[in-house]
């Protein structure tokens, strides 16, 4: 009871030391740890951690409305993450189902705008509907943004843009010379998955891993990154303002 008194005094303190300070408008996260932390909970099954996970998302999403985050990438599930255990996969994927059509439900006062991002056509029909329907239902709302990236690559992206590119001028009838005379980076930048979307200032990833694994690999090129050891269901609010409070102390130069 103590304890709990100390960390909402403290979490406060943060929340207050934030009020003037510079933050991202674009937060992008790497959920990771679900399995280790099922593992390390002695849970029944690692489907039990992937969905004590999922209902950590509903309060990342609020602290970013709190101080007014306008963009927010979720990286939920991987090209990679496919090739697991059929059962794993078959159970992660009806908990992603479920937390983006939930999140699409909430009331309009929520606000929330939600996007899919990654190779879609690699994906579970039923998944795939998901992420229609819940893109369909947030269209028209100017409230906070969510990508959640899902059957995300960044390899895979920037592979998919540069094929993009090549198509669209063949169609224009460009030779592959002129393409390659006039190839400038906002020419792939248009055919990535995120066009559209400011890349993100700030990258957290939980679970104590130092890499970012393909996430946003073009988008992060000027990214402040931010890795914590709790794994995603350990994710608390306090992470999270750490996280910006380290954000705020950093001098961006943009490679200058």
């Amino acid at each position: 009871m103590v304890a709990e008194f100390l960390y909402r005094i403290y979490e406060r303190r943060l929340q207050a030391g934030l009020r003037d300070a510079p933050l991202p408008r674009h937060v992008g996260v790497i959920l990771d740890g679900n399995r280790r932390f099922a593992r390390a909970r002695r849970l029944d099954t690692v489907a039990e951690g992937h969905r004590l996970g999922a209902t950590k998302i509903p309060a990342l999403l609020r602290w970013c409305d709190e101080v007014e985050i306008p963009f927010v990438t979720l990286w939920l599930l991987s090209t990679e993450n496919l090739n697991r255990d059929a059962d794993e996969i078959h159970d992660l994927v009806n908990i992603i189902a479920e937390t983006i059509t939930g999140l699409a439900l909430q009331p309009p006062a929520r606000g929330l705008k939600i996007t899919a991002v990654g190779a879609l056509d690699t994906l579970p029909d039923s998944l795939r509907k998901a992420l229609k329907k819940a893109e369909e239902h947030t269209r028209e709302s100017n409230g906070l943004h969510v990508q959640v990236a899902v059957g995300y690559g960044g390899r895979q992206e920037i592979t998919d843009a540069l094929r993009g590119l090549l198509e669209e001028r063949a169609a224009d009838g460009c030779t592959l010379e002129e393409v390659i005379a006039d190839l400038r980076p906002e020419h792939i930048s248009a055919h990535l998955y995120t066009t559209g979307t400011p890349d993100p200032d700030l990258i957290i990833r939980t679970s104590g891993e130092i890499r970012l694994s393909g996430f946003l690999m073009w988008q992060s090129a000027h990214s402040e990154f931010y890795f914590c050891d709790p794994y995603w269901p350990e994710f608390r609010k306090t992470d999270f303002l750490r996280a910006l409070r380290e954000f705020a102390s950093r001098t961006r130069r943009f490679g200058q």
